[in-house]
């Protein structure tokens, strides 16, 4: 299983309705319109992994 990284949703990679690529790796989202935020600006989403947590991001 993989997280939206837009959402947050938990979603099935093999019935995903929708990935795209950035830095290398692979990310899935429950839907076209979080892909679509998604490739507006990836990095936005996309956090480097310094090993620590936070809890201050909420999507809803």
């Amino acid at each position: 299983m993989a997280k939206d990284p837009v959402c947050g949703m938990t979603v099935d990679e093999g019935k995903a309705p929708a990935k795209s690529e950035y830095n290398g790796k692979t990310y899935y989202f429950c839907s076209n319109h979080c892909k679509a935020e998604f490739d507006k600006d990836p990095a936005k989403f996309v956090k480097e992994d310094t090993g620590h947590t936070s809890h201050n991001n909420h999507c809803c």
